[in-house]
Parts: C-alpha cells; structure tokens; sequence
C-alpha cells in the first residue's frame, strides 16, 4: 500500500486550490483579467478559527460539547507537556474545512456583489482565509469586514553533500545511535517548500537497500501527476510531491516552458536542498566526468515531501508559499524545511503578522518543526530575513573541506584559483595567451566582451593557440548568465589549448565563487590583487615589435596544480560573510525585537547535492547530476535532516523540544578549539573576521551527535530557548525558564557569564533531577551601567555524568542594557 499511496492522482476533494483558469467560478464573481483597473493579489485573513485550531480545541475540551456543531473526535484532554505532539491520530472535524470555503465566499459575496474578482485559493488548515486578484478599494471593504482580521497584499519571496556527514561526525556519532545510515531518519517525513524535485535522480530511490521501508502511515499526501511529472515518480522515498503557481499565474510572469506546472525541478534549486536534507547514503558524486567521492543527506533513511512554489524565472510570491505550508501541514509531515526568504521585510509588524510567518506559526502548534535559512543579505547587522521565534533559522558557516588548485607562474610566484579540474601535465610550463591576442588575422576589433571572455571559438586562431594555456577575463556577465565558464571550456577544447585561466574583472567583486567543474586544466583566480599580479607578470612578458607594437613572441609560461583533491586542513567552521545576521528587527523601522536570531549556524559553503537533470540555476553544472553550491539555503536542509534524527529517536518531541535540543547543544568553538569567527565584508572576507557573536552564530555550531542526547530540554511554550532582552537602566529582569530531564537522573550545576554591564544572579545553581521531572530554574539580571549596545553572556547546565567530551548544555544570551 505504502508505494500506491504515493501514487493517488490528484482529484477534486484532495485539491485544495483551484487553477486560474477554472478560479472565477469559486467566489461568484464574474472573472477578472489580472491585474486590470489597477488590480493586485491580496491575502485575507478571517478571524474565524481554521481546520486545526478547530481539532485543538477539541482535544483539549473533549468532543462532548462541540459535537453538536459538526466536530467529532474523543473526548481524552492530553497533557500540556512539551512533549506533546497533538498531531497524528487526532480526528478531524467532519466537514469543517467545506464550511470555511462556504463562509469565505458567502464573505466575498456579501461584500463584493456584482464586482469583478478572482478567488484564488482557499487557506483552511492553518489559517483560516484567501488569496484574491481584487482592486485597493475592494481590499479596504473587505478590510473593514468584522469577519476579517488581516488583509495584506502579497508579496515576492526568493530561494536564499560528500563531506558534511564527516564534518559532524554522523557516521560515529548520530547514525550510529539510529542502527546506521540505512535506518537513520526512517519513518520521518520532511516537507520541503522549493523549486520541486528531480524524482529520477538516485539520491530519492526507494531501491537502495533491501530493507522494509513503508511509507509512514500518518502521511496522507498524494503525488501529483502530470506530463512533466509522470505516474510512478513518487515512491516509498519521495512519497508526495504538488505544486502551486495560482498567483504566479494570474500575474502573467509564468513561463510554463521553462517553469513547468509540475513538481518537477527545472531551477535545480530544490532537488540540492531535499537531497541535503535527506537524500539517500552512499551515492556516487560525478562531475565533469570526475569522482568526487560518495554523498549522502543527514538523514539518509527519513522519507521526502515536495510542495513546489518557487520557480527558475521568477522565485515567487506568499500566496503560493502560504499554500504548499498549508497543504503539507494537512498532509501530516513531521517537518517543513524553507530555503527561502521574502525579498523585501513585510510592510508593519512582520515578526508577527505577515501570512507566511501567521501559516507557520499554527504548522508549529500542530506539531510540525520548521526550519528556515536566515537569508544571504549579510555581513550587515540586521539583515536577518527570518523573523518569528517559532521558525527554527539558520546561518551558513563553512566546513573543514576546500577544493584549491593553483597556477604556477614563470617567475615562482604561485596564485591560488577555485575550480573543480585537473592540473597541466607532468612538471612542464605552457605559454600564456589572452584570447583578444589570438584572434584571427580577418576578425573584428578586440573590444568585444565575449571575445576576451572566450565565448566564441571561430574567432580565434587554433594554430596560434594550440597547447598553450588559454587566458580569459571572468567579467559579470557571467554572473548575470549572459557568459559561462562551460562556453568558455568548449572554446579552450575547440582551439587545442592545454587549460585554461580566469581573472576576475573588478566589477564581479562580492560575488562568491565557487569551485567550478572543468573537465580539462583550469581554475579562475578569486582575488583582484592576485589577477593584477598574474595580469602584470602576463603583460610584461609580452615581446613586441618596435615600430607597430604588435606582439611578436608570449613570453609568459605557467603550469595549472590540479584542484580535485580536496584539502581538510581549513578552519572550521566560521560564519560565512553573505549568512544574514541579528538581532531580527520587529519591522521596517529597524526596531530591535526581542528575539535572538539566527538560533545557530550549520554547513552551507561549497555544499554539494543532487542536481535536477532540467536544473538552469547553475549553468556551470547544466547537465550534471550534483552541483556544488553555497548559501543558507545549504545550512537550513542540514537542520531539518538533523531534526528528523532527533524526531526518529524522541518521537513525542515537540518543535520546541526539538529546538531545544539543537540549541542547547551547539559548539561554541571551532575545530582547532578556538573561537568560532564571522567574516565581516565581502571582499577579503578572511581578513575581516573576528569572533562571532550571537547575532553572527545564534547559540552557535549545530553539534549533531549531542543533539541526539540533550539532558535537559528547555519548556519553551514562549518559544525562546535563549534570553534576549532588554534592561533598563538601573532596573531588573526576572526570567523564568522550567527544564525537562529527558535523560538518566543527573545532579547539574548551573553556571554563567554574565553580559558586561549587567549583574546576574540564578537560583538554584545546583539540582538533582530525575528523569521525565522538571525543574525551574530563574535568573535575574541588573543593569550596572547605561550602554546603547548589546553585550552577550550564556549559562551552563553541566550535568555530573556528562561526558567531557560532550558540550554541557548552553544557551546563549544577548542583553541591551
């Protein structure tokens, strides 16, 4: 049954939102071209509870008295423990999402009659409300509806591996707790909001072992199917997959060519980060004909969930976010992943009130666990993109693993390059020449761009060329798409070079370059000090002819050091410059809210994971199997396969205990015991760096094996496992937090740093705890001084049968004194 289950077509019933095409009918309105008159997608939100507040609401009243009103379901009051997941199991009352979609357009019905609008989709699950194309005035009706308890107009959002396993020590660590990759994260199902999937890639095959793998019953998703996205996609792997683009549509800027209404992954974006998160173990990476060693997801055995709502050509817009949230917390998946950010902050109290954040927040209440990339806007503070204390954000740090290759030059001084390619053969030197000195004797002028970025074999002259490495500019063009190193590689190929080099024109700075695959000697020089240098030797080597100036003889030679091997020796990890940092702003005016973000950092530099076989993102790896890429979109995944390891061993965990859990088991220092670092700027980023904070790293480096064994889980009904607060001058604060032994009976004692300028006090610095109790545990904080900036202090939970080599429970703390 567990492989037909993924397999259902999609009918009526199941879907909860209509095409445009089919969508005028739905509101009883008349059917409306977008975007006319002055015409926008608005989302509403209506105060009435929806599906699974209505469900909670039974489980903690018992069905007795709301039976009469069309519920249904037993009449047990669970226990208010945080332990408690009041998801799989519950009933669902009878009919009542019907009722909602009725109320909705009896609403629209009342209130727009005889107008022209377009309904399209009905939110019910988690929130109670719509997506409608309307005009401004018809918004500020349905505004002053007493129904009614938001109307926001809707915006745009945007998308923000071999080793990693290592570099956490999961092999050793969590896997081995689990029985092993081949049963790390089983029965688990993420949910991940993205680009869609690659169904045919072997990181989401069913057929890796010959173990029973069912489908997890309490999943009740359905793969959508399509010609793009034909039956038997899905499996007992990748058991769901939809898609969503209503209000893509209805905009106009679908391109149903290159975005594909189907779950299938034409960006490539969304096949990386589900195969991060929980692509299968042990599967071969080859790139450019290389072998880059075997890849695997954090958790390898855990099932996968696609709800697609971005797109290649245009990212995408809340509604349609909104509703694949929706539709996977109905569908009942344990954990939603979201690689994406909106790309600009909602308009007023964003931290609360925008309908992404207001959908996840109820996912989180029924049980779900979400994570979120924190956004590449960074180094700047304040650049955090996402907002609320109930979503689980994450930074990109790098790991120990770096790919460098090197060019050698005449004089001995050697540059270091990035690319993913093999070095010149034996020991020899190779001439250098530039592309805009190897044209051909009938070609135009030199001037042309794609000329010196070697974009166009036929005009150069092969015979001058042949076996000399070929000299490119890497201009922004390339990283606007209009060039590409792969074009470049065909040229080189097509005029008999021996390999080619790339120097960054000075306009590409701040882009971060990752190791490009080459299937021939190559590497592009990432520093402009470094391509002066190379470009000086290059130009002073040149003989030319006295009298006209032309070049006579190269006289420059280098030799390319291969860059496939890679190289453990970096530091590790550190906070990337592009990862957003805190403190997270309550809304546009950059008011400090009272949340730490982001809650820690995780891998998400030179990442690699599965490619979609129709990916356009990365033109470099067009037609690979796995990409390497970088970005918090890479840390969030990392997150989420982690929290399905935590769900599969503690299943009655619930998203605040799993956060906890990560949370309080982070590393504070990087591999070589020091500090942990944040780069600082975008150029030299290195440089730059110095100790992170928790505005850089939140509590800092995921720990994923202590995850797994936390000791003491923080009640965080309030969602904050960390103090962030505010102190007014010569005033105090009282923070109370309860903790829950979910290990042996254990003595802790409590120790601290304070924050500078704030006196702290905690009570008790010591407890006996047994297992499954709770103890609750204040502190109190002075301010000593007046400082309009933040200053940073944590708290140590150190337990008398920790092991030494385990970070005692610590969380972190920011205070504004």
């Amino acid at each position: 049954m567990g492989v037909l289950r993924g397999e259902r077509q999609r009918g009526a019933a199941a879907v909860l939102y209509t095409l445009v095409v089919l969508a005028a009918a739905l509101g009883g309105g008349r059917g409306v071209c977008a975007f006319e008159d002055g015409t926008a997608v608005y989302i509403v939100t209506m105060r009435q509870a929806p599906v699974f507040h209505r469900r909670l609401n039974l489980e903690r009243f018992g069905s007795g008295r709301i039976a009469n009103a069309g519920g249904g379901g037993r009449g047990d009051t669970p226990s208010s423990s945080v332990l408690r997941k009041p998801r799989h199991g519950s009933p669902k009352p009878v009919n009542y999402g019907s009722y909602l979609v009725r109320l909705q357009n009896s609403l629209l019905k009342r209130t727009l009659r005889g107008e022209h609008y377009l309904k399209l989709y009905s939110y019910r699950y988690l929130i109670n409300g719509f997506a409608i194309v309307i005009t401004p005035q018809q918004a500020d009706k349905l505004s002053r509806r007493k129904e009614v308890a938001n109307v926001m107009l809707d915006y745009s959002v945007r998308t923000a591996t071999t080793h990693t396993p290592e570099f956490l020590e999961l092999p050793q660590g969590a896997w081995l707790q689990e029985g092993g990759p081949q049963f790390a994260g089983q029965g688990v199902v993420v949910g991940l909001i993205d680009t869609g999937i690659d169904p045919t890639h072997p990181s989401f095959a069913d057929d890796v072992s010959t173990d029973s793998y069912p489908v997890p019953s309490h999943y009740s998703g359905i793969c959508e199917v399509t010609n793009d996205f034909p039956s038997g996609s899905c499996n007992r792997k990748l058991v769901g997959a939809r898609h969503f683009a209503a209000s893509a549509i209805t905009r106009g800027v679908f391109n149903a060519s290159q975005d594909l209404a189907s779950p299938s992954d034409s960006d490539g974006h969304g096949t990386h980060t589900a195969s991060i998160a929980a692509g299968n173990h042990g599967i071969p990476v080859v790139v450019a004909g290389h072998n880059f060693g075997n890849a695997s997801g954090m958790a390898p055995r855990a099932h996968i969930a696609v709800y697609k709502a971005l797109y290649k050509s245009f990212g995408g817009f809340a509604a349609d976010v909104v509703a694949a949230i929706d539709q996977a917390a109905e569908d009942n998946v344990d954990i939603i992943s979201l690689s994406i950010t909106p790309n600009r902050r909602p308009p007023g109290l964003a931290t609360f009130f925008n309908p992404i954040d207001m959908a996840l927040l109820s996912a989180v209440k029924a049980g779900i666990f979400v994570v979120q990339a924190a956004g590449n806007t960074g180094p700047s503070p304040k650049s955090i993109a996402s907002y609320s204390p109930w979503i689980f954000t994450v930074g990109a740090s790098a790991h120990d693993r770096v790919y460098s290759n090197y060019v050698v030059l005449g004089n001995n001084l050697t540059i270091a390059g990035v690319g993913l390619a093999p070095g010149t053969d034996d020991d020899s030197m190779y001439a250098l020449i530039a592309a805009p000195h190897a044209l051909k004797n009938n070609t135009a002028s030199p001037t042309e761009m794609s000329l010196g970025e070697c974009q166009d074999s036929s005009r150069l002259d092969q015979d001058l060329i042949r076996g000399k490495i070929l000299v490119c500019s890497y201009s922004i063009r390339f990283v606007l798409g209009l060039s590409s190193v792969k074009q470049a590689l065909d040229t080189a190929k097509n005029v008999s070079a021996a390999g080619v080099i790339f120097y960054l024109d000075p306009f590409v700075l701040g882009f971060q370059l990752n190791p490009t695959p080459m299937p021939m000697p190559g590497l592009i020089i990432p520093s402009s000090d470094d391509c002066k240098v190379f470009l000086t030797y290059y130009n002073d080597s040149l003989v030319r002819d006295e009298t006209s100036d032309r070049i006579v003889s190269f006289g420059g030679v280098a030799k390319i050091l291969g860059g496939l091997k890679p190289n453990y020796r970096n530091s590790a990890p550190k906070v990337m410059f592009y990862s957003a940092r805190g403190p997270d702003p309550e809304d546009n005016s950059l008011t400090n809210a009272d949340i730490l973000k982001p809650n820690l950092i995780a891998p998400g530099s030179s990442i690699w994971g599965a490619w979609s076989s129709r990916g356009l993102d990365s033109a470099e790896f067009a037609g690979e199997s796995f990409a390497m890429l970088s970005g918090t979109s890479m840390a969030a995944p990392h997150v989420a396969g982690l929290a399905a390891l935590i769900k599969q061993k503690f299943p009655s965990f619930s998203p605040a205990a799993i956060g906890s859990a990560l949370s309080t088991t982070t590393a504070l220092t990087d591999r070589q015991g020091n500090p942990i670092m944040a780069q600082r700027t975008y150029s030299n980023s290195d440089s730059t760096q110095t100790p992170a904070t928790p505005f850089d790293m939140g509590n800092g480096f995921v720990n994923a094996t202590a995850a797994l064994d936390p000791g003491l889980i923080f009640d965080t009904s309030k969602f904050c496992s960390y103090l962030h607060l505010a102190v007014p001058t010569n005033q105090s604060r009282t923070v109370a937090r309860t903790v829950t032994n979910v290990a042996a009976d254990e003595s802790y004692k409590v120790s601290y740093s304070a924050p500078y300028g704030v006196a702290v006090s905690v009570a008790p610095t010591q407890f006996f705890i047994a297992s499954g109790q709770k103890q609750l545990v204040t502190f109190i904080m002075n301010a000593t001084m007046n400082s309009s900036t933040a200053s940073f202090g944590n708290v140590g939970f150190y337990g008398d049968k920790v092991d030494a080599k385990k970070d005692p429970t610590d969380p972190a703390f920011a205070v504004m004194t």
